[in-house]
């Protein structure tokens, strides 16, 4: 999958896929967030290592993995993850990081929807995201997006600080998603973009 499109600034991107071939680029891009958005990250993406078994991960097929490309620089990285046990195969996991300087201009959501037709196609039902509460930003957008809150685990994780955080766990049926990034793309003049 390589997909041309453009930004809300016209900015022009490329969508794909994650290769074995982009370890240094990823790890480059995961090393330009700011320390405050990788607090909150499962693990230390600034580690090589990690960063090896993030591509190796996608390539078992466990999970998929697109980034956005301008030029050659990853500039966002969207990541759809399957459950593995079978009383839950209908669920899916997605997360998304975008670069500082391409936030607010529609990258997040161009990548959502890949993730969500991806999704589509592997028949998963409905989408978990896992968040830490002082990560309100990403939790408004989810809203945004139809995701619902179904749990707060108090003190159930800590950050890569080590500090306790809590955990919000929010669900969203995927139809329901569709309707809200169909709303939205039509709101940013999603034409533009294809």
């Amino acid at each position: 999958m390589n997909k041309n499109v453009k930004l809300k600034d016209g900015t022009e991107i490329v969508l794909r896929q994650l290769k074995k071939k982009d370890l240094n680029r990823l790890t480059i891009f995961f090393k330009s967030l700011p320390k405050e958005d990788r607090k909150y990250l499962r693990v230390d993406v600034t580690d090589k290592d990690t960063v090896k078994q993030i591509i190796k991960s996608s390539k078992s097929g466990e999970s998929v993995r697109i980034i956005a490309l301008i030029k050659d620089k990853i500039v966002a990285d969207g990541l759809l993850e399957f459950e593995k046990r079978k009383w839950k195969k209908h669920f899916g996991e997605i997360r998304v990081l975008v670069s500082d300087e391409y936030r607010r201009k529609g990258l997040g959501m161009l990548i959502t929807r890949e993730l969500y037709s991806l999704a589509i196609s592997k028949n998963v039902e409905e989408i978990i995201i896992k968040i830490m509460k002082p990560q309100k930003s990403a939790i408004s957008i989810c809203r945004r997006m139809g995701f619902k809150q179904e749990a707060v685990l108090p003190g159930y994780v800590k950050d890569l600080e080590g500090t306790k955080q809590d955990l919000i766990i929010m669900r969203c049926n995927i139809n329901e998603m569709w309707k809200e990034l169909e709303g939205y793309l039509e709101d940013s003049d999603w034409q533009r973009t294809r």
